[in-house]
């Protein structure tokens, strides 16, 4: 399986509205064959960049409810219409309890979306591994948008949150996130047992995006 590379557009002035759609169509023209490149763009942007592009997109978050009355929520059954391919879950701008993130995987199983659940810390990885994710991003917060990378501050707790992972929960495959940058970044996190990045800042802030996720995919 192809390494996973996603870039979260999250809410930066670059990537939203119209210069998310624009973003995400120009990205898409470009394609790397040992990499799958997929984008999680503004939720309000979901819609019209699935009918304008074709790599897979993931929503920034979801809810734990199902359709109905609940005003202001996500539901995964509403993502799965859209044909969205999954979700972020439980990142350190959009926070979950445990409970939560138990209740929004098995929606999302439901209704076939893919789960890329962030953690911060290896406490908190073990803990959401046990509800079997398809993804575990680990994201140190005090990295998140910096140009340090984790590979690189702390490329033991890699090895140890790799460990971690393929013991309590197999099936699930780890991204490596926070600070990620660089061609470098991505191939130490898949020396050291990732199977992909989770990129922020690097991409929707630079100069020229699709210079850099070239630079990046190098």
């Amino acid at each position: 399986m192809k390494p996973l590379v996603i870039i979260n557009f999250k809410l930066y002035p670059e990537a939203v509205g119209r210069k998310a759609v624009a973003l995400a169509v120009r990205l898409s023209k470009q394609r790397f064959s040992h990499v799958q490149l997929a984008f999680a763009p503004p939720l309000s942007t979901l819609s019209e960049i699935r009918t304008k592009t074709t790599l897979p997109l993931f929503a920034q978050h979801a809810d734990p409810v199902p359709l109905g009355a609940y005003t202001g929520h996500l539901s995964p059954e509403e993502l799965r219409r859209l044909g969205i391919q999954g979700t972020l879950l439980n990142h350190s701008e959009r926070k979950f309890s445990p409970a939560q993130v138990k209740k929004t995987i098995l929606l999302c199983k439901k209704n076939k979306l893919i789960t890329i659940v962030c953690a911060a810390s290896l406490n908190e990885a073990k803990k959401l591994a046990m509800f079997s994710p398809d993804y575990i991003a680990y994201e140190p917060p005090a990295l998140i948008g910096g140009n340090v990378s984790v590979t690189k501050a702390k490329p033991g707790i890699i090895t140890k949150v790799v460990a971690l992972i393929q013991k309590t929960s197999p099936k699930t495959k780890l991204l490596c996130g926070a600070g990620i940058h660089s061609s470098e970044d991505l191939q130490k996190a898949l020396q050291l047992g990732m199977h992909g990045v989770l990129i922020g800042h690097a991409v929707p802030k630079a100069k020229d995006p699709l210079l850099k996720v070239k630079q990046l995919i190098s």
